[in-house]
């Protein structure tokens, strides 16, 4: 009787405590991670948040969320490993030992049929996204125009990629679709157009953008009457639509962002001193690892317009 009697007392204290106890919290509950990553963050409401479903990570007992931000036109995704029981989240990069350190970037970056000069199969490959309205892109473009060729001949390809930042930069969209709309009738003339927008830069705006396009055309091997048709019709803008959602995957928030073999340069790890460096780097490393680059057998890609 006495035991029995222990026995409900017992049970019915543990009862009390589950009903006082706290449910316990777990970040695949999707309220329970963005209250967690607002305040990461300091993401006030103004910011908008959207949550993945978990999918398989590669590593082992925690599954890979993506959560999503955006305000206005400005958008970041982050990548948030979440352990099985829910309780754990890491932040950060896994890396496969056997693998190119960069290999997620690499499996993101898409270049064929892009605008591009400099050696078909080279060791080093370098992917910018780049704003034709922005004066840090034109610093840029010039010193990689004036001395990428000239100071690796070989060894290096450069592919073009648009990112035009509508949101503080009138006419760049305008600006991309027409180099889109040249490149398509004359891949080489677009390295004529990319270097004049840039040079021109400071006298264009979005009223006279046309008619200043239109007249650098002429006396060029590009018909007037279809580059006009292209441009009002938007011809392009699916391809500056397919750049600008490969930028966001790759988690690109700055023109110019520099891509060399993967490693994402950003400002003044962008600038030639220092770009210079990292492609020595990887020329050298390239030789025996091989796991970036035109040549590394990595990737199956159509072949590309080149303007050496």
């Amino acid at each position: 009787m006495f035991r029995t009697l222990a026995s409900a007392i017992l049970l019915a204290a543990a009862l009390w405590s589950a009903e006082k106890a706290p449910a316990r919290k777990s970040a695949f509950d999707k309220a329970t991670l963005e209250a967690y990553v607002r305040h990461l963050n300091v993401w006030g409401p103004q910011i908008k948040i959207q949550i993945d479903n978990p999918k398989p990570s590669s590593l082992p007992g925690f599954e890979e969320v993506t959560v999503h931000a955006s305000a206005g036109n400005a958008s970041a995704d982050e990548t948030f490993y979440v352990s099985k029981d829910g309780q754990k989240i890491l932040r950060g990069n896994v890396f496969e030992v056997a693998q190119n350190p960069f290999k997620s970037q690499l499996d993101k970056l898409h270049t064929d049929l892009q605008p591009s000069f400099g050696t078909p199969g080279a060791p080093v490959v370098i992917v910018i996204f780049s704003d034709f309205e922005c004066p840090y892109c034109k610093e840029e473009a010039k010193a990689l125009r004036a001395n990428l060729l000239a100071t690796y001949p070989k060894e290096v390809r450069l592919y073009f990629k648009d990112l035009p930042l509508t949101q503080i930069h009138p006419w760049a969209l305008q600006a991309a679709l027409a180099g889109r709309c040249i490149f398509k009738q004359n891949p080489g003339a677009f390295w004529d157009y990319h270097d004049w927008i840039y040079e021109a830069q400071t006298d264009v705006t979005a009223d006279n953008l046309k008619s200043k396009i239109l007249e650098f055309v002429k006396g060029k091997e590009i018909d007037p009457l279809q580059l006009e048709r292209c441009m009002d019709s938007k011809a392009t803008q699916p391809e500056i639509d397919k750049s600008v959602a490969e930028s966001k995957a790759l988690g690109v928030a700055a023109t110019p962002t520099v891509f060399v073999n993967g490693r994402q340069l950003v400002g003044q790890a962008a600038a030639w001193a220092n770009l210079s460096q990292v492609i020595d780097y990887e020329i050298e490393y390239q030789k025996t690892d091989k796991n970036a680059g035109e040549d590394c057998g990595c990737e199956v890609k159509l072949p590309s317009p080149t303007l050496n």
